[in-house]
């Protein structure tokens, strides 16, 4: 086999940069005026690959998605509306996803058990079904290849920019694709938030192969963010396998491994992404703590301050309140010595052991005017590390969920 290398990314192509894969998306009514249906079919059949919220509350097409999953071996598209989640919505909210993924199996000449459906809106309402079905086939209608925004597009809710991402790389001189799409901005924590992506891929891959590497990837990309705290009903990523290059990737060999960090790159830019769209943000936020006594402390640690309110709102104030931080990994539930922890705010040390401050309030504060700020624990503990994103807080944020419904 030839060195495998990545190929210059096309970051505007998005879920159709894969061969084998159209996608389309239009306003069929759910919202006012913005795109609100969404169509990503795979020429060929797929294996596919998928991740839930962990929320007890689970909206019906999470479980009609996981009855699907658990009945086929291959898939054909996923079929997307916006503007409403079709959750809490008892059996009538169950049999209308039903539909959804019969009405698109039918206008594409498939088995319903071979489309994935998922909705993303307000919670709480049925759908419009007399708007969705003739919005189906309306949307099968438009599938192409150069429709990778319009989908992109239609899935969004309160996001402000479509997420849409692809990469390549050569094996044996052969090209493969993986894309992918993402929306999300506000109620986002995700524990597999209100979060949606969805990623192809022409390469062909086990399932139970391709399961394991996207759940492991989710959980150090999409499961490393938060805006809010909250986890969605809805919450899901879908990746689909058609195999339209070719090439197979197997365990324990070189194209895996690039397709495994292709994959991670790919993820890790539609999260963080979903985290610079935070409902209200101005700053995009990385925290990476090092020195932790493990791996799951550290990630308890980086999520404790990520999620802290006094820490989001002090950033968003440009107030390097060092106190606060230190208090939310006083309260993460790991073990450190309070007296070794260390803090640097891009790049500048704030707080040294035993509680040493470096610099006058005024200098440190300055630490926070960029939009994109890099903090970095040090917990002298042990070998553990991780990194999250998070966004600040702002009085924007308050307006947005204030007035959803409205």
């Amino acid at each position: 086999m030839q060195q495998e290398k990545v190929v210059a990314d096309k970051i505007n192509a998005g879920i159709t940069a894969p061969k084998g894969f159209k996608a389309a998306g239009i306003h069929c009514g759910i919202k006012k005026s913005r795109k609100d249906l969404a169509l990503i079919v795979s020429e060929y059949p797929a294996t596919a690959a998928a991740v839930f919220t962990l929320n007890k509350v689970q909206a019906a097409p999470v479980l009609v998605c996981k009855k699907h999953l658990e009945e086929s071996a291959a898939f054909k598209a996923i079929i997307v509306n916006s503007g409403n989640a079709n959750a809490c919505t008892g059996d009538q909210g169950y049999a209308d996803a039903v539909i959804m993924a019969s009405e698109t199996a039918s206008a594409l000449g498939v088995n319903p058990e071979e489309i994935f459906v998922s909705s993303t809106g307000v919670i709480g309402e049925t759908l419009p079904m007399e708007k969705i079905i003739p919005g189906i086939r309306n949307v099968a209608l438009q599938l192409d290849e150069s429709e990778y925004l319009s989908a992109a597009e239609a899935i969004m809710t309160t996001d402000t920019f479509s997420k849409s991402y692809s990469t390549s790389f050569l094996v044996n001189g052969i090209e493969v694709n993986i894309g992918g799409i993402a929306k999300g901005s506000g109620m986002i924590h995700p524990n597999m938030a209100t979060m949606l992506g969805f990623v192809t891929t022409d390469a062909a891959i086990d399932k139970k192969v391709f399961q394991n590497l996207l759940k492991s990837t989710v959980d150090k990309t999409f499961n490393r963010i938060t805006v809010d705290g909250d986890t969605s009903t809805n919450d899901m990523v879908i990746a689909l396998a058609n195999g339209a290059s070719g090439i197979s990737i197997e365990p324990n060999t070189s194209a895996y491994e690039i397709f495994e960090e292709q994959l991670y790159a790919l993820l890790k830019k539609l999260a963080i992404d979903i985290v610079k769209d935070g409902e209200g943000a101005t700053k995009l936020i990385e925290i990476t703590v090092e020195g932790a006594l493990n791996d799951d402390d550290a990630v308890k640690a980086a999520r404790s301050v990520s999620l802290s309110p006094l820490v989001k709102t002090a950033i968003h104030g440009e107030d390097a309140n060092w106190g606060r931080i230190l208090a939310a990994v006083g309260y993460s539930g790991i073990e450190f010595d309070p007296d070794k922890f260390e803090i640097e705010i891009n790049g500048t040390p704030i707080l040294k052991q035993n509680y040493t401050v470096t610099l006058p309030i005024a200098e440190a504060n300055k630490t926070l005017k960029p939009k994109e700020i890099k903090i970095v624990l040090k917990l002298h503990a042990g070998n553990g590390s991780a990194t999250y994103w998070t966004c600040d807080f702002s009085e924007d944020y308050v307006k947005i969920n204030g007035s959803y419904r409205t």
